[in-house]
């Protein structure tokens, strides 16, 4: 297999592997997130806030790798 194939399978490997971890982030997140909306429903408003800001940034993150693996595939 030439250089090139091996980045482009090297590149859809990473792509995969961050989207992983960002959706298995995501959703101990937001699992959290329903429990302690569960325990505590008048700070429901605070958590879903926090919630947010912290999924926002672990798609950030996701973004982040996704690029740097498809610019790693180009060269």
């Amino acid at each position: 297999m030439d250089p090139r194939g091996l980045a482009f399978l090297g590149a859809g490997l990473g792509a995969g592997l961050a989207l992983i971890g960002a959706g298995m982030g995501i959703g101990r997140l937001a699992a959290s997130a329903m429990d302690g909306i569960a325990r505590q429903p008048q700070s429901a408003g605070t958590i879903q806030t926090a919630m947010l800001i912290a999924a926002g940034l672990i798609e950030g993150a996701a973004l982040f790798a996704l690029v740097i693996c498809f610019l790693l595939s180009a060269k």
